[in-house]
């Protein structure tokens, strides 16, 4: 079998969120359309419309642009390529890697351990941020937490670990994360892009509001009607005000895909 040039690379990603997203838009505007995302049974994106993971539950999205597609089955792949649509599918084990044997593993989960990625699973496994060791788990780690070190490869050791204070934005950082506040179904009373002010209700939990303890833009909320654990991250909002932010891959996820980008081509361009 002839080798594949590098742009007929074929690459899947473990996870379809936020950050899984902006690395999946930076290949393709590199001309790495040949992937395939995987993802749960009802993934619970935050920034649900820069998430190629929602069309596991509508069968199509569009980030800037570029169109994903919910597939059944992998011989649903190359109609989607021809078409330069990115493939999305169910396949929480991944199982889907060991069939198709792919030239590139990213793991994008950022679930902060891993969940089953393997060294072995592909000529080039990629993992973003902490849980993997380089050598044991993967053979590139690519640092996920914002500051000097965001977006650099590790090819010793692993990412720093999960500090748990989200990025600072506008100058906030816990404040702009909104959380269930008890186990139950997410009832919001607003949507992404809507401005809010500080103590304003954004949603319930049960009979529990859900209230911004800043005023800003709702960048990100979950699905309505999503059933949450207590603590569980179920919005964001922005204290820039930006309504345009709601909608493109932030600086973060950007980031992180020029740099799976990077360590591809210093893997294949040779």
């Amino acid at each position: 079998m002839n080798e594949r040039t590098l742009q007929e690379k074929f690459i899947i990603i473990r996870g379809a969120g936020e950050m899984a997203t902006g690395v999946a838009c930076r290949l393709y505007r590199a001309n790495f359309t040949r992937m395939l995302m995987l993802e749960t049974h009802f993934p619970l994106a935050v920034r649900r419309r820069v998430s190629f993971c929602e069309a596991i539950h509508d069968e199509h999205v569009s980030v800037e642009g570029i169109e994903a597609f919910r597939i059944e089955r992998n011989d649903g792949l190359s109609g989607m390529w021809e078409s330069r649509r990115i493939p999305v599918r169910i396949d929480p084990q991944a199982e889907s890697i060991r069939q198709l044997k792919p030239d590139v593993v990213v793991d994008a989960t950022l679930a902060k351990r891993n969940l089953g990625t393997a060294i072995t699973d592909a000529p080039l496994v990629i993992a973003l941020g902490p849980g993997f060791c380089v050598g044991t788990d993967c053979h590139v780690v690519i640092e996920t937490n914002r500051g000097h070190d965001l977006g650099r490869l590790i090819t010793h050791g692993s990412a720093a670990t999960n500090t748990g204070i989200p990025g600072d934005i506008g100058g906030y950082t816990l404040e702009r994360v909104l959380r269930a506040p008890a186990d139950g179904m997410f009832i919001p009373d607003k949507k992404i892009g809507e401005m809010v002010r500080k103590g304003e209700v954004v949603g319930r939990v049960g009979e529990l509001e859900v209230v911004s303890a800043i005023g800003g833009i709702l960048r990100g909320l979950i699905r309505p009607g999503s059933v949450v654990t207590c603590g569980l991250k179920i919005g964001d909002v922005d204290p820039r005000g930006e309504v345009g932010y709601c909608n493109t891959v932030s600086e973060k996820a950007r980031a992180l895909g020029g740099a799976v980008l990077e360590a591809v081509l210093a893997k294949y361009n040779r």
